[in-house]
C-alpha cells in the first residue's frame, strides 16, 4: 500500500469512527501546496498548517512552472502522466522549492528541512499522480482543500 493510501486510509477509518478527519499534518501541507485561492488557509489557520502556502507557490500550476524552471520539469510530468512516476530527492525538491519554504514546512511540521523534503518527496508524487489520473494536469486549478480531497476520494 502506498503512502498516500495509508494517509487517506487513516483519514476515512477516524471519518468512520465518527472521530474528526483532520489530515496528517504533512498531507496537509502537501494539499495546501495543492491548492489555490486563498485555500491554504483552509488546511492551515487554527490548525498549524501553511497558510497561503498554495497562494505562494501558485497550486499544482505553479509547482509545474516551478519544476521546470529548475530543469525538473521530466519529474513533475512523470507524475501527471499516465506512465512510471520518476522519483525526486530531498535535495532535488528543496531546490525546486527554495530554502525558505522548506524551512517553513519545516517549522509546521517540527522536523528538520531534511526530513520535511524527504517526506513531501515521497509523497508529492503519489499525491500528483493521484490527481491526474489522465495523464493531464486539470485545466484551471485544483480548487480548495476540500475540493483535492473530493477528487482523491473518487480515485481510490
Amino acid at each position: 500500500m502506498s503512502l498516500i493510501d495509508n494517509l487517506l486510509g487513516a483519514m476515512s477509518g477516524a471519518a468512520g469512527s465518527g472521530q474528526s478527519a483532520a489530515p496528517n499534518p504533512l498531507l496537509q501541507i502537501a494539499l495546501s501546496m495543492l491548492a489555490n485561492s486563498g485555500s491554504g488557509s483552509a488546511a492551515g489557520g487554527a490548525n498549524g498548517g501553511v497558510g497561503g502556502l498554495g497562494d505562494s507557490l501558485g497550486g499544482l500550476g505553479g509547482l509545474i512552472n516551478a519544476f521546470q524552471r529548475n530543469g525538473m520539469g521530466d519529474q513533475m510530468q512523470s507524475w501527471i502522466g499516465t506512465g512510471q512516476n520518476m522519483p525526486i530527492s530531498p535535495d532535488q525538491l528543496q531546490q525546486v522549492l527554495g530554502q525558505g519554504t522548506i524551512g517553513q514546512i519545516a517549522q509546521q511540521l517540527g522536523l528538520s528541512p531534511q526530513a520535511s523534503a524527504s517526506g513531501l518527496s515521497e509523497l508529492l508524487p503519489q499525491l500528483i499522480d493521484r490527481l491526474t489520473p489522465n495523464g493531464q494536469a486539470p485545466q484551471g486549478d485544483l480548487g480548495d482543500i476540500a475540493d483535492i480531497m473530493a477528487r482523491l476520494g473518487q480515485g481510490r
